[in-house]
């Protein structure tokens, strides 16, 4: 099958077009192989374009993930906002209720499979790897996230602003640290999982992410 070959776009649709297919493929391409193992020139070729092409839209590879990173943080926002919301029925939180919202934000994480990989990525070279405008514009986006999740949390167990960022700050960091210790799909796992004698290496996301985060909670609502 030979790959498509684009024409320079012209018009601003055209453009607008050829920037969603660029990431598009990458979000593909990472959720196959995982973003350390993706190149440009990787995805340059699976939308049909020259590299050099290619970087007419972004400065460079980095710039492509971290777009990635801020709409993965907008889609992650909205949907643990929304499972928080079902949780939130008004009455005082109890004993459970730091349990709760922890699996809620720890499965909320472990369904985004690029998220996770990606927020570990993101402060170690992502931003790195860019122009100050685009982290700029990418660190708008996320503290704008971590605030309305925050927000939420905060309504629910009567967490200051300060913990409420904490539980968020901690919840997003450990669940990228805690991914790429896994290795889901990757012949790591699959190593770890065929030693016996390191089977300490296995990490289960959800479970630790769950308990690290409800035990933060339980802290803050003792003080």
């Amino acid at each position: 099958m030979t790959t498509p070959q684009f024409e320079r776009a012209r018009s601003a649709e055209a453009k607008h077009a050829r920037v969603t297919a660029i990431l598009e493929a990458a979000a593909r391409l990472a959720g196959e192989r995982g973003v350390r193992a993706v190149t440009v020139t990787d995805i340059a070729a699976a939308v049909g374009m020259h590299k050099s092409a290619m970087l007419r839209y972004f400065e460079t590879r980095e710039e492509i993930f971290l777009r990635l990173a801020a709409g993965e943080w907008v889609q992650w926002s909205q949907d643990v906002r929304n499972r928080l919301g079902a949780l939130d029925d008004g009455r005082p939180a109890g004993p459970e209720t730091p349990i709760a919202i922890a699996g809620i934000l720890a499965d909320s994480l472990v369904a985004r499979p690029l998220f996770c990989d990606l927020l570990a990525h993101t402060p170690l070279n992502l931003e790195r790897g860019v122009s100050f405008a685009a982290v700029r514009s990418f660190k708008l986006i996320a503290i704008a996230e971590v605030g309305a999740v925050s927000a939420v949390l905060c309504g629910i167990l009567n967490l200051t602003d300060e913990q409420g960022g904490n539980v968020v700050a901690t919840a997003v960091s450990m669940a990228g640290a805690l991914w790429q210790m896994a290795a889901p799909g990757t012949e790591l796992r699959r190593f770890y999982q065929d030693s016996p004698e390191l089977a300490h290496a296995l990490v289960d996301v959800a479970p630790k992410l769950t308990d690290i985060l409800a035990a933060l909670m339980r802290g803050y609502g003792s003080k």
